[in-house]
């Protein structure tokens, strides 16, 4: 099987059944698509408003082509995808038709909102050259020192295979979430002491403050 690769910090793809996990547990390596603030995601350029919200589903899910985006003006895509929390991003699946239609590029950002088509000429975090996958199986492995802090990931759809239009089914996200605390700031203060046992030797008393 011939596999992707990726520029900007290096990476690639693998096959989703090489992964540790039994098949069984498959679906749940790939739901991040639950940390996702839907209402706050955007998809531009799409041809139908809203539908880029579609691609983001179950894993057991991905062969229901009744959900997908098509691009409009171009082959273009841009997804802007806010997170409830932080995320360690480690893996996307990208599923595409078995047509010119089928991305050939994607270029990630990370902790950008509302970001623009404008924006993209900015150097990514990082890019794969993408393989058609029909049954989203095909995983690209991201450079997780790059994205071990990601509450907003711009996901921009650059080039197909040649078609006018480009279309996306199925947007798998495999990773790690944990929650955001919006309210509260912890500062830690570490304060040294003497030890009265032995004065050379310093002891450091972290004390930690909410801020609400």
């Amino acid at each position: 099987m011939s596999h992707g690769h990726s520029h900007g910090g290096g990476g690639g793809c693998r096959c989703a059944a090489e992964h540790e996990e039994p098949p069984e547990q498959r679906g749940l390596a790939y739901g991040l698509y639950l940390r996702i603030d839907l209402e706050r995601l955007q998809c531009l350029n799409e041809s139908l408003e809203g539908s880029g919200r579609g691609v983001f589903k179950p894993w057991e899910e991905r062969a229901d082509r009744t959900k997908f985006v098509e691009s409009d003006a171009d082959e273009e895509l841009l997804f802007n995808i806010p997170f409830t929390g932080n995320v360690k991003l480690k893996g996307i699946i990208i599923m595409g038709d078995d047509d010119d239609s089928h991305p050939s590029e994607m270029r990630l950002f990370k902790n950008i909102p509302q970001m623009s088509f404008d924006d993209t000429d900015r150097e990514p975090d990082q890019t794969f050259s993408l393989n058609r996958d029909l049954t989203g199986e095909l995983e690209y492995a991201t450079k997780i020192s790059r994205f071990s802090n990601v509450y907003h990931l711009s996901i921009h759809i650059s080039k197909n295979f040649g078609a006018d239009t480009t279309k996306v089914f199925y947007i798998g996200l495999r990773g790690e979430w944990t929650e955001m605390r919006r309210h509260e700031v912890t500062i830690c203060n570490y304060e040294a002491s003497a030890n009265p046992a032995d004065h050379k030797v310093q002891q450091v008393t972290p004390q930690t403050h909410f801020i609400s």
